[in-house]
């Protein structure tokens, strides 16, 4: 009878584990929202300025997303930020003010071992990134960007709702500036925080 009483407690919580190990798991239908806090890297040489060369300094900043898987391997997701505040700069002029980047990207990510029982859920995505600038220096404005956008990312499962999220990304910004010239920024983002999954 105590061998039996063994043999079923075992197979409770073989069974609790294989439940807990599953819901671990990226199914379709899962919705999640991220947040935390990025670095984004402007480079140098981001352009000119009435024929002058143009620098974007780095900024940092929060930011904030939300997604839904389609199928266990294949979701969107929406992301976007606090507005970046980017210091400027040129070669002749030294600091002429910043400038505000508001990016928002739509994009299409793949989960390698989306269905499968893992801690470790690896992503790659790539889209459509849309800029907006605002509180421009006096005199100059910075029209509105379209481009390209990927990402690489990976969550770190905590719980079965709650994950640790790292990130890099890159895209293609690159608007007009109305006193003569253009800036051409590409910024390459990493970040880190947290995700739920509903």
């Amino acid at each position: 009878m105590s061998n039996m009483k063994l043999i079923s407690a075992a197979v409770i919580t073989a069974s609790f584990a294989l439940a807990s190990q599953a819901a671990l798991a990226y199914n379709a239908g899962d919705v999640f929202v991220r947040g935390g806090v990025a670095q984004t890297d402007t480079g140098s040489g981001n352009g000119d300025l009435n024929g002058d060369s143009l620098n974007v300094q780095s900024a940092r900043g929060f930011t904030f997303g939300a997604g839904y898987l389609f199928t266990d391997k294949v979701g969107v997701e929406l992301n976007s930020s606090e507005k970046f505040e980017h210091d400027l700069n040129t070669s002749a002029l030294g600091d002429v003010g910043s400038v505000d980047r508001l990016p928002i990207n739509l994009l299409v990510n793949y989960y390698p071992m989306g269905g499968l029982d893992s801690k470790v859920q690896p992503y790659v995505g790539a889209g459509l990134n849309y800029t907006r600038f605002s509180g421009e220096p006096s005199g100059v404005n910075v029209d509105e960007s379209y481009g390209a956008i990927g990402q690489v990312g990976v969550d770190l499962a905590v719980t079965d709702n709650i994950m640790l999220n790292g990130y890099a990304s890159y895209a293609d910004v690159n608007a007009d500036i109305s006193v003569g010239g253009e800036v051409d920024i590409e910024p390459v983002t990493v970040g880190g925080g947290i995700t739920y999954r509903f």
